[in-house]
């Protein structure tokens, strides 16, 4: 039994098909087959069942692929505590954050960073927060950057700041020349939303449920928008095709879009999203986290409050 066959076994259990398994390990689906059927001969049980088109893990499987990636994660804390012998702020950091934060955080926050630890270089990567949970648990990132609610056994959480939600319509539409706009109206429009299983989307949908029905009154529009970006949007909005809500950061993004786009706050209580780090409790390089907050906090994001020493 070597680590190397426990990586490919969690990997099958993680995507349930051998061959995005091997992708993600770097490894031919024939070398990581081999040493799944290897391992599984040396236990004396399958702990796949395979078909054509699906892969499920057995009864007895499933629980020792819990005791497999509890093994990875040690050995991770183990090579975490050697490279923060060389101090913690030596070596990368690997750092994900949700498509709707990365993208209008990190061109700001990496060359700050990289002034203060010029020797912790950031490994980045946007993906859904279930996702980003999955590879933190896992090891592959040492620090993900989510927006509440957010609540995992073993993680350790850390507000970051406030932002608020802002609209995005074409200069031309008549709201261009508002003020404010009242929530109340926005289903009145064509809105655009992100896909679902989109944190966002649901936090727009929460502070305005009609909105929802104001997505669908073109469904094959919003089926368009199923997987798509928030730049993907904002690009739909310049066209002239309906209107969005945004996090403020993202809203303020590439000035050239200004002279096709307005964006206007909403009138009264303003819905925003508390955005956070979140790391393991195990993670042992407590200072790489801190310079992290520091650095995040001390840039200039549109429109947020920022949150100071605040544990949720």
């Amino acid at each position: 039994m070597t680590l190397t066959e426990l990586r490919y076994i969690v990997a099958v259990a993680r995507e349930r098909h051998f061959g995005h398994a091997a992708t993600t390990c770097f490894v031919s689906q024939s070398t990581l087959s081999i040493g799944v059927r290897k391992l599984e001969d040396e236990l004396g049980m399958p702990l796949f069942e395979r078909s054509r088109n699906e892969v499920t893990l057995t009864a007895k499987g499933e629980q020792i692929i819990e005791q497999a990636q509890r093994v990875l994660e040690e050995i991770d804390v183990i090579k975490q505590m050697a490279e923060s012998g060389k101090g913690p702020l030596v070596g990368a950091l690997r750092i994900g954050a949700i498509h709707t934060i990365g993208p209008y955080l990190f061109p700001g926050l990496i060359p700050v960073l990289h002034e203060q630890a010029p020797e912790m270089p950031l490994l980045v990567q946007e993906n859904y927060t279930a996702n980003l949970t999955i590879l933190l648990k896992q090891g592959q990132l040492d620090v993900i950057i989510i927006s509440y609610p957010y609540e995992e056994p073993g993680i350790e959480t850390l507000p970051l700041y406030d932002e608020p939600f802002v609209v995005v319509v074409p200069s031309a539409h008549p709201w261009a020349g508002k003020r404010t706009i009242s929530r109340e109206i926005l289903p009145e429009e064509n809105i655009m939303l992100l896909g679902a299983g989109n944190c966002f989307r649901d936090q727009v949908l929460d502070f305005c449920p009609d909105c929802l029905q104001a997505s669908q009154k073109d469904i094959g529009l919003q089926q368009t928008l199923e997987g798509s970006s928030l730049e993907t949007i904002r690009h739909m909005v310049m066209s002239g095709i309906g209107i969005s809500v945004f996090p403020a950061t993202a809203a303020g993004a590439h000035e050239y879009s200004h002279r096709l786009l307005a964006v206007k706050r909403l009138s009264g209580k303003q819905p925003l999203r508390r955005v956070a780090l979140a790391w393991r409790k195990s993670f042992p390089r407590r200072q790489a986290i801190e310079t992290l907050t520091t650095a995040i906090r001390q840039l200039d994001l549109s429109s947020v409050k920022m949150l100071q020493d605040l544990l949720h």
